[in-house]
């Protein structure tokens, strides 16, 4: 990936979205919002600053499925992330990448490659 993106982190627990914004600066990426329920999220979609997002499955007020069909409407890609998420993706989201916690630096690199090469 050659362009930096604005990427849209959608995380309910703070210390982890600092640590994904911290691997999205380190590489060359801009954060364009972050949000920790599906209320903000929305907001932020609304603003329609993000090229991608990286979407927390349960959000602090509850699963992010009305977050991810906002996003595939305005056409944002975006990877889930997920620690142990047992339950599938409903099915108009079962083909979107996944990122696995505990994240890593490499992790979210090749989440991002994988958005970029769809």
């Amino acid at each position: 990936m050659t362009a930096p993106l604005r990427i849209l982190v959608i995380e309910d627990e703070p210390l982890i979205a600092m640590m994904i914004e911290d691997y999205l600066d380190l590489l060359g990426h801009v954060v364009a919002g972050t949000a920790d329920n599906t209320t903000d999220a929305l907001a932020r979609l609304d603003e329609g600053v993000a090229d991608a997002a990286i979407l927390d499955v349960n959000l602090r007020d509850g699963p992010c499925w009305r977050v991810a069909d906002a996003l595939s409407a305005r056409d944002v890609p975006f990877v889930l992330a997920t620690g142990g998420h047992v339950v599938p993706p409903p099915a108009a989201h079962a083909d979107a990448p996944q990122l696995p916690k505990p994240f890593t630096l490499d992790g979210i690199k090749q989440a991002l490659e994988t958005l970029a090469a769809r």
